[in-house]
C-alpha cells in the first residue's frame, strides 16, 4: 500500500527504486555551556583556541557554525546540524575534547579550563536565525562585566563536510554577507 501511495505521487519508478530529491537540511540550534562554577576562565588565549577549535569539531562531526559568543563564563553557538550529526557526542568532543586541550597545551594559563555538567540546547526556526545569530554575537553587551578583553564575537561562514556542502556554504556565505552589512563591528573568521 506504501508502495502504491508514492507511486501515486511519482516517488517509485517502476523499478521500485525511490527517487530521491535533494534535501537541504535546515536543522538549527543554538547551544549555550557554562564554566564549572560559573568561574571567569575563558580569557583572551582560550577564547582564540575555543573559536579555532569548536568550528573544527563542529566541521568533522557534520555541523556549521553559524555564529560563537563567548564571555568569561559561558559559551553560546548558533549552529546548522546535519541529520546525522549526533548531538550528544558533538557536545562531549565540544566541551571535554576543548577542557582536556585547552589545559594540555597550555591555552589556559591563569586556570584550567573546566566545563560545568549539561548544556542548553533549543532549536530555531530559519525564520528566527538573524535574531539568534544577533543575540548570540552580542553576548559581550549583555554581559559587561563578564567581556574577554580583545576578543570579538565572531560570525562564521559554515562548512559541512558530505554531499550538502555547496548549497549549505552558498547559503551562508549569503547570511554572512547580510550579517556583516548590519552589525559592522562582527569579525568573520575569513577576515583574519
Amino acid at each position: 500500500m506504501i508502495r502504491a501511495v508514492l507511486r501515486a505521487f511519482g516517488a517509485v519508478r517502476s523499478t521500485s527504486r525511490l527517487n530521491l530529491l535533494p534535501v537541504r537540511d535546515r536543522l538549527y540550534v543554538h547551544l549555550v555551556w557554562t564554566t564549572r562554577n560559573r568561574e571567569a576562565t575563558i580569557d583572551l588565549g582560550v577564547a582564540r583556541f575555543l573559536e579555532r577549535f569548536l568550528a573544527a569539531v563542529a566541521r568533522q562531526e557534520r555541523a556549521g557554525v553559524h555564529a560563537l559568543g563567548m564571555v568569561q563564563t559561558h559559551v553560546h553557538l548558533l549552529l546548522q546540524l546535519h541529520p546525522t550529526t549526533s548531538i550528544p557526542r558533538l557536545l562531549q568532543r565540544l566541551k571535554g575534547g576543548s577542557s582536556v586541550l585547552a589545559n594540555r597545551e597550555g591555552h589556559a594559563t591563569q586556570r584550567p579550563l573546566r566545563w560545568a555538567k549539561g548544556y542548553s540546547i533549543a532549536s530555531v526556526s530559519p525564520r528566527a536565525l538573524e535574531a539568534v545569530r544577533a543575540y548570540v554575537l552580542s553576548q559581550p553587551s549583555h554581559h559587561p562585566s563578564e567581556v574577554i578583553p580583545g576578543w570579538q564575537a565572531a560570525a562564521v561562514a559554515p562548512c559541512i563536510v558530505g554531499p550538502l556542502a555547496a548549497p549549505f556554504a552558498a547559503e551562508s556565505r549569503d547570511s554572512a554577507e547580510r550579517s556583516r552589512e548590519a552589525t559592522p563591528q562582527v569579525v568573520t573568521l575569513s577576515d583574519r
